[in-house]
């Protein structure tokens, strides 16, 4: 039911203003989570999802909104839909998973906060950044001019044979 409530009010927005003003309200959240657990090196989070809650100084609903966003950053992934205000939850954070999830959003408040200097050193921290940027390359295959020989083999140029 919690992952449905944070479902609803992050879709269901009356106007783009108000839409605007829940973002910057949650992001302010998610980033005081971060900070926390960066600048504390938790690298598990455990309890119940209200204590949680109440740790992190955020609604249940906005710390529902956390771990939506980190589920695909930690060791086993959590079954959102299940989970109420009085589950106990463990989570296990990879942080390289993490950090290159970040820089793949673009979440560049997240992945630019200080507390990861001292969990991911910079040439880490670098390493992903490029993986990153490769993976997103664009590479062109080398086009086939049309006097070209034909790549099929059969001797002729690519304009009188495949090509047609």
């Amino acid at each position: 039911m919690l992952f449905q409530e944070w479902k609803k009010i992050s879709e269901n927005q009356v106007n783009e203003e108000a839409e605007v003003k829940f973002w910057e309200e949650f992001l302010r959240a998610e980033t005081h989570i971060y900070n926390d657990i960066l600048n504390n090196k938790t690298e598990i989070v455990a309890g119940k999802v209200s204590d949680l809650a109440k740790k992190y100084n955020t609604s249940p609903e906005y710390f529902m909104g956390f771990l939506d966003g980190i589920n695909e950053s930690i060791e086993m992934a959590q079954e959102l839909e299940k989970i109420e205000l009085d589950t106990q939850i463990s989570i296990k954070i990879d942080w390289e998973k993490l950090y290159y999830n970040m820089v793949n959003v673009e979440a560049h408040w997240l992945y630019g906060l200080k507390g990861w200097a001292e969990i991911l050193p910079e040439e880490v921290r670098k390493q992903i950044k490029r993986d990153h940027n490769k993976s997103k390359m664009v590479i062109k295959e080398e086009k086939i001019g049309r006097n070209d020989p034909c790549p099929c083999g059969s001797g002729k140029k690519y304009k009188k044979c495949c090509g047609r």
